[in-house]
């Protein structure tokens, strides 16, 4: 592989982790959704630079998946369902922005640590690219352990997923069938996250989780 090929590579794969730390950033629902349309394009530039460098046909369908469903249907799902629901603009945090900030610069710096010690035997292309991958994974899940909002652990799920599929692209893809199965496994599971947040609108008026422990009894 040229240096160029692999300095590209690991530049959208660094420009992900980035994008997952200004997602962690946003305050607001509207600047969350518009951040993570970002990501997913940025995880499409690099899933199809992947493609490039491997000469695997297949991750160009990923690329396209990823761009089309993740950059432009679901964000504009979301953005709908924000206004349906007339949830708050605000993202109610657990912690403050700095102090996830600060959890979240720890876990890349262990990702990179646990990753590059783990694959020690196998390639730099792939070693460094998994290992951002796991800190896009880790950055999702912080996400959505120190928000409250349904709607935004909902995106942080999401880009949980968009670090796993980094991390499938970096170690060579996976089959064509896996990919399109979990796109639509995705998908689906985002039409049934749709009509559950609806349905607890209806009920308790309110999306945040925290409102909804107090109603049943559970104090934090």
């Amino acid at each position: 592989m040229t240096p160029i090929a692999f300095d590209t590579s690991h530049l959208l794969a660094g420009g992900l982790v980035l994008v997952s730390f200004a997602m962690i950033y946003q305050n607001r629902l509207q600047a969350l959704l518009r951040t993570f349309a970002l990501h997913a394009v940025v995880l499409s530039a690099a899933v199809a630079w992947q493609a490039f460098t491997q000469s695997a046909e297949q991750l160009y369908l990923t690329a396209a998946i990823a761009l089309v469903f993740k950059a432009i249907i679901i964000p504009a799902a979301l953005r709908r369902i924000v206004q349906r629901l007339g949830i708050h603009r605000e993202v109610e945090q657990v912690v403050g922005t700095g102090l996830t900030m600060l959890a979240g610069m720890g876990l890349v710096a262990l990702s990179i640590v646990v990753m590059l010690d783990v694959t020690a035997k196998a390639g730099a292309f792939a070693r460094e690219d998994l290992a951002f991958a796991l800190s896009v994974v880790l950055l999702g899940l912080l996400m959505m352990v120190t928000r409250r909002n349904a709607v935004s652990q909902v995106v942080g799920f999401m880009s949980l997923e968009n670090g796993l599929i980094l991390a499938a692209a970096g170690a060579r893809g996976m089959p064509l069938v896996v990919e399109i199965s979990v796109a639509f496994s995705i998908l689906i599971a985002f039409i049934v996250i749709g009509i559950f947040l609806f349905r607890i609108r209806e009920r308790f008026d309110t999306v945040d989780l925290h409102a909804l422990d107090s109603f049943r009894g559970e104090r934090r």
